[in-house]
């Protein structure tokens, strides 16, 4: 009997929720058959099977949203020969033992912190070799030699009348009469968890963890934000699955209760409030409005809807903005960079991977044109088509939805007129594209009616100063209102 264990499908993500099985018990599946639809906090991944043989049991129904590393599948296998290796997950799990590498180390004197998990020193005692993996993982990678880090505790102080000056003492227990404490465990979290409690300036000593053992899970972290864990509902998916109250003990929450529906946050919806909640508490959010006239960019479509070189291609107001927004990048390449906290570093990028927010069943996705800039109008119009189709159907690639470095968000096709944008995490700026409206305007010194429209442009103010973030929407605003004037700028 073989068992596959759901891997880490690539994005550091820790859990992911199994929305259909291609496959029942008793089923004979091929090697590289797809069993099951996997969704990430992005994109619906297709699982394929890692050995050929037949399905003894599925673990986990569909619906079931399951930790990296848990079990789902066991197969039996006809003949070892025939079966691929056995997939190891990226990310142990959270009652993994810490494994001390050095034999020769000083024994602790206290079994009893022998037993904490340290998710960094767990991290670093990956095995001697990782097997190649049908999903998550490139060609096998030998182990480096980095030695493995130990579990660390923190060793107390001990008064200078604990024992002699001449005899060095580590004392893990204080002495009798002693104030000093005894060591504390360090709270046990994943490394993006402490990283996004670092960003928000929340102490993880002060919170209790929800995950399996105590393990403080983002959803903790993000809680406190608004308030103590005691003083805000849980947000961890196995506490939503129900919709009445996690325990007789608690206190009745006030409010009408009839005609109440509870939706479990996961999947994509789940990141996309963790990423809104980390970029807003981290980046310092400026925005910049530009009423402006675009009756000459919509008599520009016009005539691009009527050449044979844009026939079949959809061509929109988001088109022009699009690439309006490219040239101005290269005029104001400070709008296209990335803030690195742990190098302190502002990372500036010479492609512009333009990320388009599409509002998906879903929820919102944010898909990148990778290197926009070289695109010709008419091949970043069929891009933008293709993106958008894509992203509605649930089809995304991952790599679709990495590596953006500026955005746009088109809330005219709401009919809005302006807001005021959250950036995307990791970027420096996103523009909002308001609805192109027909309304009075002066124009050649007389009142005449025109299309007008309203860009938003918010940017970090740790790398963008507003003089730079108004040249960039100015560029833009410039070449909207005149096409034309793309002749001066490049």
């Amino acid at each position: 009997m073989k068992e596959f264990r759901l891997p880490d499908l690539g994005e550091g993500l820790t859990e992911s929720e199994i929305v259909q099985w291609h496959v029942a018990e008793g089923d004979t599946v091929e090697l590289n058959q797809i069993i099951a639809d996997v969704e990430t906090a992005k994109a619906v991944v297709e699982l394929p099977s890692p050995y050929a043989g037949t399905v003894l049991r599925l673990h986990e129904a569909a619906g079931t949203v399951v930790d990296v590393g848990a079990p789902i599948v066991s197969f039996e296998v006809a003949g070892e020969p025939g079966a691929a290796p056995a997939i190891t997950p990226s990310v142990p799990p959270a009652s993994a033992p810490t494994t001390a590498s050095d034999e020769h180390a000083a024994p602790n004197p206290n079994p009893a912190m022998d037993s904490a998990t340290d998710t960094d020193a767990a991290t670093d005692a990956a095995p001697a070799k990782r097997e190649p993996n049908l999903v998550g993982y490139g060609a096998a990678v030998e182990k480096s030699g980095r030695p493995q880090r130990r579990s660390r505790t923190r060793s107390v102080s001990v008064p200078e009348t604990a024992a002699p000056a001449a005899t060095p003492v580590t004392a893990l227990e204080p002495p009798a009469g002693s104030s000093a404490q005894p060591p504390a465990e360090r709270p046990r979290s994943t490394p993006p968890v402490r990283k996004l409690a670092r960003d928000l300036g929340i102490a993880l000593e002060t919170l209790t963890g929800s995950g399996p053992e105590g393990l403080i899970v983002r959803d903790d972290v993000l809680s406190a934000v608004g308030g103590s864990p005691a003083e805000l509902p849980a947000l961890h998916s196995s506490a939503l699955h129900s919709s009445v109250a996690a325990s007789d003990s608690a206190e009745p929450t006030a409010g009408p209760t009839a005609g109440v529906t509870r939706t479990p946050i996961r999947g994509m919806r789940k990141h996309t409030a963790a990423a809104m909640v980390a970029s807003a508490f981290t980046a310092p959010h400026v925005t910049e409005f530009l009423t402006i006239d675009v009756t000459p960019t919509m008599e520009l479509l016009t005539g691009l809807k009527a050449s044979r070189a844009f026939e079949g291609t959809r061509v929109t107001p988001l088109t022009i903005v699009a690439k309006a927004l490219c040239i101005a990048v290269a005029r104001n390449p400070t709008v296209n960079s990335s803030w690195d906290e742990r190098a302190q570093e502002i990372v500036q990028y010479a492609d512009v991977h333009l990320g388009i927010a599409a509002a998906t069943p879903r929820g919102l996705l944010v898909p990148n044109i990778k290197a926009a800039q070289s695109l010709p109008l008419v091949e970043l119009a069929r891009s933008l088509g293709s993106l958008t189709e894509t992203a509605r159907a649930g089809k995304t690639p991952p790599a679709d939805l990495t590596g953006g470095t500026i955005s746009i968000t088109n809330i005219g096709v709401f009919g809005i007129d302006a807001g005021t944008p959250i950036l995307n995490p990791g970027e420096a700026a996103i523009l909002a594209v308001g609805a192109v409206r027909s309304m009075p305007w002066e124009y050649q010194g007389a009142v005449a009616l025109r299309s007008v429209m309203t860009l938003s442009l918010s940017f970090d103010h740790r790398l963008v100063d507003g003089e730079q973030g108004s040249r960039f929407l100015a560029d833009i605003g410039t070449i909207l209102r005149n096409p034309a004037m793309v002749l001066t700028m490049v």
